[in-house]
């Protein structure tokens, strides 16, 4: 019997030039072409303590301290007060800046009524836990509280104050398919939602919508007060509309395309409330941190 000779050839594909006697289309690389590949997000966000400086003023560490001490004492009651920060030293503040850092969900609030100063939200590392600051025209702070909340209160109200219960009347478009019918669905559910009742769920992702269908529900649904960013794998942006209890839910991933788009009948999607596990979880982190803190000021 004599030897069957089978030819070895190589692949030419990155990271695959130890394997051989692969053929066929696709196995080979063309003379001077250059492979690419999507990149795919390598990190995915966990708490980490934040570093509070070593070397950093007695008093002003003892102040913080004193602080973070009269938040966490009442931070899981049921409706805690909010502690103001405004006027503490600079020093203070500092500290306190560095050792709640920002997580990933911010809160911006637009005025419709003409008012000229500005709110900024920003959930800290510990989850439930917010800084709110208000500024005026010129950038001066006018409020710089620290709040445990799901959300705070501030966006529920702005997003319900700056809104309409009723839809508007609109003409429709010829080229309009499926949008009249869901208008006509979201009068019915904003009319019949009340707060504390089940959210109702419309998925567009999922809808044959037609160029037309889509200026219409932009026409009908203005944008409100209360846009909501979640940053996390990939982000989630949750935006007030001028309806009241009609919020636009969407989602994208690490690349920026929109995966998931739906519109939410209820008093705030439950995508942007912190929940209640987070803030006794929030609460233990922050123990301690004034532990350590605690230890810090003595030394």
């Amino acid at each position: 019997m004599k030897d069957f000779p089978i030819p070895v050839v190589t692949t030419g594909l990155p990271g695959l030039s130890g394997l051989s006697g692969l053929s066929g289309p696709g196995t080979q690389a063309d003379a001077g072409e250059e492979f690419s590949y999507v990149p795919i997000p390598r990190d995915v966000a966990t708490f980490s303590m934040p570093q509070v400086p070593e070397n950093a003023d007695a008093a002003h560490m003892a102040g913080a301290r004193e602080v973070l001490a009269r938040f966490v004492e009442t931070m899981l009651e049921p409706q805690p007060a909010p502690v103001d920060l405004l006027g503490l030293p600079d020093g203070v503040v500092e500290i306190l800046n560095q050792t709640l850092g920002e997580g990933e969900v911010s809160i911006r609030i637009v005025h419709q009524n003409g008012a000229r100063h500005d709110v900024r939200i920003q959930e800290t590392v510990f989850a439930g836990v917010w800084r709110e600051r208000h500024l005026d025209a010129d950038g001066r702070l006018l409020l710089d509280n620290l709040l445990a909340a799901p959300i705070p209160p501030a966006a529920v109200e702005f997003a319900e104050r700056s809104s309409t219960p009723v839809l508007p009347a609109i003409d429709i478009p010829a080229g309009a398919m499926n949008s009249p019918a869901l208008l006509t669905e979201i009068r019915a559910a904003v009319a019949g939602f009340r707060p504390g009742t089940e959210a109702h769920v419309l998925n567009l992702t999922l809808l044959p919508l037609t160029p037309d269908d889509l200026a219409l529900l932009d026409r009908a649904l203005p944008p409100g007060s209360v846009a909501i960013l979640s940053r996390g794998f990939g982000n989630c942006r949750v935006s007030s509309t001028a309806i009241r209890y009609l919020w636009r839910v969407q989602y994208f991933n690490s690349m920026q395309t929109l995966i998931l788009n739906t519109l939410e009948i209820t008093r705030v999607p439950e995508v942007a409330l912190a929940a209640a596990e987070d803030l006794a979880d929030s609460h233990e982190r922050l123990v301690e941190l004034l532990d350590w803190m605690n230890d810090s000021v003595a030394a």
